[in-house]
């Protein structure tokens, strides 16, 4: 690098002092660098006109959408709507019926449980007929009825026709039903 500045210090001198071994070499690096210098300016204006042509219109752009929006906005109505609550009390009792029928195909897994306990496997392996478990409920007290795993209702135990069954006593509220889940 230092060899090219020392090179281009004695054109310098050359080109400076009328030195006439360098003389050409000067006279033409001076043209040279005359035209760089038109070039360069001839660049940066051509890059100005390029920047205030896209500046000029990215504003026409905006200009154009501002109208375009203004028009749009005097062509727009408020929406006015048909009173539909006759129609839709009507469909409701319709509708109601079909989604009901729609859901009683549905299979639910419903169950009465008496009363739990917790045996060991050595516990239950030593059962047989006759045996008695102990449940977590006193005699008397309503069995629980589950559907599809959750408490639904409760009720008693009943006797007909040879056949068990269960009189239901209380229906669990919906509230209830919902504090279960959580």
């Amino acid at each position: 690098m230092a060899d090219e500045q020392d090179k281009l210090a004695e054109e310098w001198a050359a080109a400076l002092g009328g030195d006439e071994d360098g003389g050409d070499v000067a006279d033409d690096d001076m043209a040279a660098m005359a035209a760089d210098a038109d070039t360069g300016a001839s660049a940066d204006e051509a890059l100005a006109d390029e920047w205030a042509a896209a500046l000029a219109d990215t504003e026409a752009d905006d200009v154009r959408d501002e109208k375009e929006q203004a028009f749009l906005a005097t062509q727009a109505h408020p929406a006015q709507f048909e009173d539909m609550t006759a129609e839709a009390k009507a469909a409701t009792s319709d509708g109601m019926k079909r989604d009901l029928e729609f859901i009683l195909d549905i299979p639910l897994d419903v169950s009465a449980e008496l009363g739990r306990t917790k045996l060991l496997i050595n516990e239950l392996l030593q059962l047989g007929q006759g045996s008695v478990v102990e449940l977590n409920k006193l005699a008397g007290e309503p069995l629980e009825i589950y559907v599809n795993g959750k408490l639904v209702a409760r009720g008693e135990a009943v006797v007909i026709n040879e056949k068990f069954g269960i009189r239901l006593t209380d229906i669990i509220s919906p509230i209830e039903r919902v504090k279960q889940l959580g």
